[in-house]
């Protein structure tokens, strides 16, 4: 039963993102229209992988500037399915075949973490997103933790905010352990065990928005963020001692398979 759960939504899946490539590929090249495809995807996503999102709170109307700690792919899933948006992401991801495709012409924006050129062209979409009238979601700690931790967050989000005037809205995201993917795992392995859980569970906790306009600093605005995310998580996570990392840190492989299998498949 598990490995016919599994087969079908991997099955599901392919067909979703086919499904969103041909779609974005006929469509007028609009910020708005990517990020209600976006979302539109992400539900079916949800849905089909039996997602069972419990949301505590409600995000207020307007662009906004999302951000969130970070625990897993199934978090942007969930968050796309909130509400129509334009993610940050990682440059890795844009490689993976089929996903990094479809995830290009859904408005998410890659970014690649040692190229200072790369950093603000993805600040200059996210705020022509934003003067465009669409919300932004972001990942300031930069990587994916087990969810024990919160790291330092990066402040280029914040500072997007104060310039554009927006309000930032922080998300507490909690899920089971053997969800959370993080480290050197690679994505497929981790994925097809994902696909054979009944009902994949994933917890938001709306944070209450925060006006970074009455802050001097992005590190005072990124700071009360993570303090609002750390007691929405409501553990005794680890905190590290800086709010704003200084250096970017060293990316994962975030590779699609397990390194023995990608030596065979060469």
């Amino acid at each position: 039963m598990t490995l016919l759960r599994s087969a079908r939504r991997v099955g599901q899946l392919t067909a979703i993102t086919v499904d969103a490539i041909v779609r974005a590929k006929l469509a007028d090249d609009n910020v708005a229209g990517r990020a209600a495809r976006l979302q539109a995807t992400c539900l079916a996503i949800v849905r089909t992988h039996g997602l069972r999102m419990q949301v505590r709170g409600a995000l207020p109307s307007g662009p906004i500037v999302i951000v969130s700690n970070h625990v897993s792919y199934l978090d942007a899933i969930a968050l796309g399915a909130l509400a129509p948006c334009s993610p940050i992401a990682k440059g890795e991801v844009a490689d993976w075949p089929m996903i990094g495709t479809a995830a290009q012409e859904l408005g998410v924006t890659f970014v690649a973490r040692d190229s200072a050129w790369s950093r603000v062209r993805a600040l200059r979409r996210a705020l022509a997103a934003l003067r465009a009238g669409v919300s932004v979601l972001n990942f300031p700690e930069g990587t994916t933790t087990d969810g024990s931790q919160l790291l330092a967050f990066h402040r280029g989000s914040f500072g997007l905010a104060r310039l554009a005037g927006v309000r930032i809205v922080p998300i507490a995201v909690r899920c089971a352990p053997g969800l959370t993917w993080f480290g050197n795992a690679p994505f497929v392995p981790h994925y097809l065990a994902m696909t054979r859980v009944a009902s994949p569970e994933i917890r938001l906790e709306i944070g209450h928005p925060i006006d970074p306009t009455r802050f001097t600093s992005d590190e005072d605005v990124a700071a009360l963020a993570r303090h609002r995310i750390a007691h929405l998580m409501r553990d005794h996570v680890e905190t590290h001692a800086s709010i704003i990392r200084p250096r970017v840190p060293a990316p994962r492989p975030d590779s699609i398979l397990p390194v023995a299998q990608r030596a065979r498949a060469r």
